[in-house]
């Protein structure tokens, strides 16, 4: 009988760390020794020297959630964990969002129960927090923070969601106090709006003019404004899908003061440009969203701060809407940038673009890619080294990455539920070929062998900018004091 569940031979082994050669030996859901010479397992793989790296992590996608218009988005929980385990991802962490008047409570609930349900995969959801009364924050985000909900989500635009600067200082306050991680939206919605405004009295209302809108002032202006907030009360915050130079550097200086402000992006700011909604009709709602693709200067921007370790995390922000009524287009051909639901799919094809677009074109190494497809995740939201790791003690959450295979990308070859890809004809070199998510094989040979419900919950610890942060200042221990005052006479 053999000593292994699972055995991985002959592998490259590549960790955000190091990268060396040898076997990695697998009992139940674990990683149990990773070495030299190892027994063959009950199930036994040959990786023939190619490179076997830990499971993706995709900590910013959006699964069975209904946006702030009202629209549902394409995915269930069952077709976007298939979608994710296809594309090397073996834990998502998507949003169980709080709309106006929702409890937060049982809003979670509900979507803890759904992924139960259908999840191929492992998860582990924020939150997204549009209310800021004394029930939300003196008790059903605390009581959620400490069943290990750790982050969650706020926004400085949209009607429906955005959170005022004394909102938000209330949140940040709590976050500071409890040990989370508050992601941040950072978009300038007075901004948008009077742009917005001017061009459709103007007759401007094509798809093209959504990027024209969401102007880069409106997220630098708001990337600064969270942050030196967040200072106010010490509170660790993250900057999410950053597509601007001027944000990337208000991040990078905020880091060179020391200050836990950590920074993401995305691969549609990487590789589209505002030209891609430049199409005809209709054609460029498929490239809505927010904040939109920039230029060719922003990507070459963002590539220089990923390797700087400026930006660490590289998510899908995978929001798929149909182009159709359901989503994308609402009022159809008559539906104005301003209506068009925003979001791109993505979840599938992160990780091979990265590396396609990425490793193979030398902008960043193997580790690098490692780091920000999977390590990075796990350590900033609390889940490291139970994830992101290869080492004994690990969830065996592992890939075995083809580096040489050039796939051409078309919406048929794809799991999602959204109907088209962005990415439609680009051709991607390096592809996931064997995936396992806690000892099991979920993905060989092109096929799925994991079923509905199968994934776990993935309760988390303190985030790592929480557990590194340096000892709040005088006059942030003030301001927490008073915040917490302020709270029990509330809920008194």
């Amino acid at each position: 009988m053999s000593d292994f569940d699972l055995t991985v031979r002959n592998a490259r082994i590549v960790t955000a760390d190091s990268e060396v050669t040898g076997d990695i030996g697998v009992r139940g859901e674990t990683i149990a020794q990773v070495g030299q010479g190892l027994a063959p397992g009950r199930i036994d793989i040959d990786a023939q020297g190619g490179f076997v790296i830990p499971g993706g992590i995709d900590s910013h996608c959006h699964i069975e959630q209904l946006s702030s218009m009202g629209v549902m988005c394409a995915d269930n929980w069952l077709t976007a964990t298939q979608s994710a385990a296809f594309g090397g991802t073996t834990t998502v962490m998507p949003f169980a969002a709080q709309h106006r008047g929702d409890s937060l409570r049982t809003v979670t609930r509900d979507y803890l129960a759904s992924a139960a349900r259908q999840a191929v995969i492992d998860y582990s959801p924020h939150l997204i927090l549009s209310e800021t009364d004394a029930q939300t924050l003196g008790e059903d985000l605390p009581a959620l923070i400490r069943e290990g909900i750790t982050s969650f989500k706020v926004f400085m635009t949209y009607d429906r969601l955005k959170l005022d600067d004394a909102q938000l200082l209330d949140v940040f306050a709590v976050a500071a106090r409890e040990g989370a991680l508050t992601m941040v939206h950072a978009e300038n919605n007075d901004v948008i709006s009077w742009i917005a405004r001017h061009l459709i009295a103007a007759g401007h209302v094509a798809p093209k003019f959504h990027a024209v809108a969401h102007a880069p002032a409106a997220e630098i202006e708001a990337a600064h404004r969270a942050i030196q907030l967040a200072s106010v009360c010490d509170a660790p915050v993250l900057i999410v899908h950053v597509s601007t130079a001027g944000a990337a550097s208000a991040i990078a200086s905020a880091q060179m003061l020391g200050a836990p402000v950590l920074g993401e992006t995305c691969p549609h700011y990487l590789l589209l440009t505002a030209d891609d909604l430049d199409l005809p009709g209709t054609e460029g709602a498929k490239y809505c969203c927010s904040p939109p693709p920039r230029d060719a200067a922003s990507q070459e921007a963002l590539w220089d701060a990923i390797r700087r370790g400026v930006l660490k995390l590289y998510s899908s922000d995978h929001a798929p809407y149909r182009y159709d009524a359901s989503g994308k287009l609402p009022h159809g051909d008559a539906t104005t940038f301003k209506q068009v639901a925003n979001g791109l799919p993505g979840l599938e094809l992160r990780m091979p673009l990265l590396y396609s677009e990425g490793v193979r074109k030398g902008r960043i190494d193997m580790r690098q890619f490692v780091a920000l497809t999977s390590t990075n995740h796990a350590k900033t939201y609390g889940m490291y080294p139970r994830k992101g790791a290869i080492q004994p003690g690990s969830d065996a959450d592992l890939v075995i990455w083809d580096a040489d295979r050039t796939r051409r990308v078309t919406y048929s070859m794809l799991h999602d539920a959204a109907g088209y890809t962005p990415y439609e004809g680009r051709e991607v070199t390096g592809w996931p070929g064997v995936v396992i998510n806690r000892g099991r094989v979920v993905v060989e040979n092109g096929a799925l062998h994991a079923g509905s419900g199968a994934g776990r919950f993935i309760p988390r610890g303190a985030p790592a900018p929480v557990l590194e942060r340096r000892a709040p200042s005088e006059r942030a221990q003030w301001m927490r004091s008073i915040f917490s005052l302020a709270s029990h006479r509330k809920n008194s």
